[in-house]
């Protein structure tokens, strides 16, 4: 993936969404499922990409390196952010899109993909 000049403005969905998915992979998050919303009319975002780790240590690693590569490729900072006392559930919301990185058994129980079951998932190989 290469740098990008665009303004704040200018990135597209699919170029945040592929910066965040990427940063995931980097720190081997799994289970990364990405759910548009856009259909839904809802007030949100327009997706969520979600994903979990096996460790505390882990999950605070994957939220940091979707900040990181987001920053370094795009420009931007999440707007909001929240959970890195504890990384049991990290959100950090750009906007468009809301990352969710869990560990495993509280992705399990929270079950976003369920609770948000109509929204288009799309699963994207670790």
């Amino acid at each position: 993936m290469k740098k990008t000049k665009k303004g704040i403005a200018d990135i597209t969905q699919q170029e945040l969404t592929d910066a965040i998915v990427e940063a995931i992979r980097i720190k081997k998050g799994e289970g990364i499922t990405g759910l548009d919303l856009t259909h839904l009319n809802t007030s949100i975002c327009n997706a969520f990409v979600i994903a979990h780790g096996s460790s505390s240590v882990q999950v605070k690693a994957i939220a940091e390196s979707v900040e990181d590569q987001v920053r370094d490729l795009h420009q931007r900072k999440p707007y909001h952010r929240e959970g890195f006392e504890n990384s049991h559930w990290i959100l950090l919301d750009y906007g468009s899109i809301i990352v969710h990185v869990f560990l495993k058994n509280y992705r399990d129980f929270y079950d976003l993909e369920g609770l948000w079951a109509d929204g288009h998932r799309t699963d994207y190989a670790s």
